[in-house]
């Protein structure tokens, strides 16, 4: 259950980083901010493989 609460924490993380970066910085440019979510979405994903993934 704990990898499962540590999981769901990263996810929100993730998802409170890319609705306020979208608020803050990107609320009327659409392409703008499809990109920057792209980006923000792809490190989490490399910083969840290189060190929180286990084997």
């Amino acid at each position: 259950m704990g990898r499962q609460a540590g999981v769901v924490l990263y996810v929100f993380a993730m998802v409170t980083v890319v609705v306020g970066v979208d608020v803050l910085f990107f609320r009327h440019r659409f392409w703008e901010r499809l990109m920057v979510n792209v980006g923000i979405v792809l490190v989490f994903a490399a910083f969840y493989l290189r060190f929180l993934k286990r084997a």
